[in-house]
């Protein structure tokens, strides 16, 4: 079993070495919503040798979800969302396991469970908001991601809040174009790792990547008051 685990993850081990790798498999990660962000945060960290994962959502696979979606494909519709990413993180990876939890945030946050890194894949701000509640009174970090047309934002959440830098309200994202969507899960993911394998990861740092109307790519960085 050793040895087929040192073959799996050879790659990773040359970057971190092997200690640092088996001490993956004690990892717990929570990743709140699996459409866009939690599609690509499940392939991205799946198959990466954390131990356990919890994957909230109660949504259904709809057709209209999976050129975005990459989890998902056509015979899916109708599924549950969770579910059908449970069985793509195991049958991707024998090292590690996911359980799916079918119901909202505010449900899920009653089960007042234990994780190394909880991560946002949500699409609402109230939802966001109750993250960063939960977080904050929990003293849990946690990795926001949003996307929105060809533009997105991202920010390792530590002792800054949530609140303080955004307006809440119920407002709807406009049109998302699906490599913006697999971007910013990209980055998420890798904030994620990077802070799971004890690499340096700077925090309360909010990262906007947009494109001007010329086309040109622009990142910008925000320092966010912490309390």
């Amino acid at each position: 079993m050793q040895e087929e685990f040192n073959e799996y993850f050879n790659r990773q081990i040359k970057l971190w070495g092997q200690e640092t790798q088996d001490s993956l498999q004690g990892k717990k990660v929570a990743i709140i919503g699996s459409g866009g962000l939690g599609c690509t945060l499940a392939i991205a960290l799946g198959a990466s040798g954390i131990g356990e994962f919890a994957l909230v959502d109660f949504d259904e696979v709809g057709v209209h979800n999976i050129h975005r979606q990459i989890g998902f494909k056509v015979g899916d519709d109708g599924k549950f969302k969770s579910e059908v990413l449970k069985e793509l993180i195991e049958s991707r990876c024998p090292f590690t396991k996911a359980t799916a939890y079918i119901e909202s945030f505010e449900e899920f946050a009653k089960r007042d469970l234990d994780f190394d890194i909880l991560i946002d894949a949500t699409d609402n701000l109230p939802t966001r908001a109750a993250i960063n509640e939960y977080c904050m009174n929990k003293n849990q970090p946690w990795i926001y991601g949003s996307v929105e047309e060809f533009h997105g934002q991202v920010c390792f959440f530590d002792k800054a809040s949530y609140e303080a830098v955004f307006q809440i309200n119920d407002r709807k994202p406009n049109g998302i174009a699906c490599p913006i969507v697999m971007h910013i899960g990209s980055l998420q993911a890798n904030l994620a790792i990077r802070y799971l394998t004890g690499l340096s990861v700077k925090k309360d740092v909010l990262y906007y990547l947009s494109f001007d109307d010329e086309g040109v790519i622009s990142t910008k960085k925000f320092n966010l008051p912490t309390n």
